[in-house]
C-alpha cells in the first residue's frame, strides 16, 4: 500500500459493483479503490439473501466506509457503478422510494458529509468487471 502522501495528492478512482442471484437470491458486494492506477483495497463480502438494489447500495457503503478508514476522504474520488438507478438516485435525479434502501442511502449521505469531492458517474457493465468479480467471488465462496 501506498503512504498517505502520496494518497493525499492523487485521484482515487472506485469502482463498486452488487448483485444477487435472483432477485432475492444469494447477494454480493464488491469494490476496488485506485491511486496512481494502484489497486489500494478490494471489499468482496457475501450478504446473504438479498435483492440486487440491496446488494449494489452496501457495495457502495462499504467501498466508502473503507475510503474512509484509508484517510482518502479528503482527495479527489470519482465513482464508477454500473447501477444506473443508484447514480442517479445519488445524484439527486431521481427519488429513493423503496423502504429497504431509505436507510442505506441515508447512511451513505451521512457518509458523504466526510468527503469533500466525490462524483458518481454510471458505467457500463463491460467497463466494472474487476469490481463484478468481486461480488461473484463473494457468492461462490459462500455457496459453493
Amino acid at each position: 500500500m501506498e503512504n498517505n502522501t502520496t494518497l493525499n495528492n492523487s485521484t482515487i478512482i472506485i469502482y463498486t459493483d452488487g448483485g444477487s442471484r435472483g432477485n432475492p437470491g444469494h447477494a454480493g458486494a464488491g469494490g476496488v479503490i485506485y491511486s496512481n492506477e494502484k489497486i489500494i483495497a478490494e471489499i468482496s463480502k457475501y450478504l446473504g439473501i438479498q435483492t440486487n438494489n440491496y446488494a449494489e447500495y452496501t457495495a457502495l457503503l462499504l467501498t466508502l466506509e473503507r475510503a474512509k478508514e484509508l484517510n482518502i476522504n479528503k482527495n479527489t474520488i470519482q465513482v464508477f457503478m454500473d447501477s444506473k438507478l443508484v447514480v442517479c438516485q445519488l445524484n439527486g435525479t431521481w427519488k429513493v422510494k423503496h423502504p429497504n434502501i431509505i436507510p442505506i442511502y441515508n447512511k451513505i449521505k451521512d457518509l458523504l458529509v466526510d468527503f469533500e469531492d466525490i462524483t458518481f458517474t454510471h458505467v457500463y457493465r463491460n467497463n466494472n468487471k474487476y469490481a463484478d468479480s468481486l461480488v461473484n467471488k463473494a457468492i461462490d465462496g459462500f455457496i459453493l
